[in-house]
């Protein structure tokens, strides 16, 4: 029984030498201070922004150039513990004034489930992410409370939280539903040009399993049901398209004519065509003589596209070697195929569609 109280009390004076440790390498922020970050006096440009930092309690108001949450971090050089957390994530953009951040020191706990005691360090106020956080399972009809610590020489400064047991067989977890990505043009952007016009934000999902035991030990989980607590948002990305794109070939148009200006400065009238064949032929001879995938597939507007989304073109092999990469008005396009069609016209492209048979091949 000595032995069990000294080992307790040894792990309990660990726990806050290691927690005096992380609070005394935290980067100390006077309340309400405010400075500009940068260096050798830069001006900053218009699009600076002040940021608000709360760090346990402390506020720091930062001018900064940063992109993201965490580089304010990091030029405002901040110290972070391992179990530390901030919100919101590291790679959030600062996108407008009073952006506000939020650090969360990690702090210890002691978390009791009758006789057995665990310890941890963490940053959460959530009583079940606390308790997860100190090695405990969590089931339906349990029941967590703070313990006012009265036992200061034994556990230091931890909090103290109780873990009942309600007797439950289920388990209720919670996971993440990544958000897609959808891409727009705008012909107001320079060709190449991104821009994010929303950010994605992930979905929840709450999970309910029956959980069976053998000999005492969690041996299987059964799925019970799966409700969405919150959709995932797309993250919508606009991006800057050519002036070729503008008047992109169609079925109804059938030849397509535009001017452009070459690497050697020289301007060409080119036309585009379209032809409706199955492409795995020429998919396999690509695959070998330029090393892609000989996978195709056709896009939503019935165009058809290789393994990594180029439109597939025929063109004037002398002109355009085969698997070079070049532009039409469809999108950026590799050459795989020619025809007779490119003796009469070199400068004529003959894209690749489903548009004639709809098949989908």
């Amino acid at each position: 029984m000595r032995l069990s109280r000294n080992l307790d009390a040894f792990i309990a004076l660990l726990v806050f030498c290691v927690f005096s440790l992380t609070v005394g390498i935290a980067y100390s922020i006077a309340s309400n201070k405010t400075y500009a970050e940068g260096e050798d006096g830069a001006t900053y440009l218009p699009h600076d922004y002040f940021v608000n930092i709360y760090d346990s309690g402390q506020k720091l108001i930062v001018k900064t150039s940063s992109a993201t949450v965490k580089e304010v971090i990091e030029r405002a050089k901040i110290e972070l513990g391992v179990n530390d957390r901030v919100e919101p994530s590291f790679d959030t953009v600062i996108d407008a004034d009073n952006f506000f951040i939020n650090i969360h020191r990690a702090r210890p706990v002691v978390v009791m489930s009758g006789a057995v005691k665990k310890y941890a360090m963490t940053s959460s106020y959530d009583y079940k992410t606390i308790v997860s956080d100190a090695g405990f399972t969590i089931y339906d009809g349990d029941e967590i409370n703070p313990v006012v610590n009265d036992k200061f020489l034994e556990l230091g400064m931890a909090e103290i939280y109780e873990l009942k047991r309600g007797g439950g067989s289920t388990i209720t977890e919670e996971e993440e539903i990544p958000f897609g990505l959808q891409t727009v043009k705008d012909y107001n952007l320079a060709p190449g040009v991104e821009e994010v016009r929303q950010y994605g934000e992930v979905g929840i999902k709450v999970l309910t399993y029956n959980v069976h035991y053998v000999n005492g030990n969690e041996a299987t989980k059964q799925l019970v049901s799966e409700t969405v607590k919150r959709n995932p948002v797309d993250k919508v990305v606009a991006v800057g398209v050519s002036a070729i794109e503008r008047s992109p070939l169609t079925a109804s148009k059938g030849r397509n004519r535009y001017t452009v200006t070459k690497a050697n400065g020289v301007k060409v009238e080119r036309q585009e065509t379209f032809y409706d064949l199955n492409m795995s032929r020429v998919m396999q001879a690509a695959s070998r003589m330029c090393g892609v995938s000989s996978w195709y597939g056709v896009r939503e507007d019935g165009v058809k596209v290789d393994a990594d989304g180029y439109v597939i073109v025929a063109a004037n092999l002398n002109y355009y070697p085969r698997c070079s990469v070049v532009e039409t008005s469809l999108g950026p396009g590799k050459v795989y195929d020619t025809g007779s069609f490119a003796d009469a016209n070199p400068e004529q492209f003959d894209i690749a569609t489903d548009w004639s048979r709809r098949d989908g091949v």
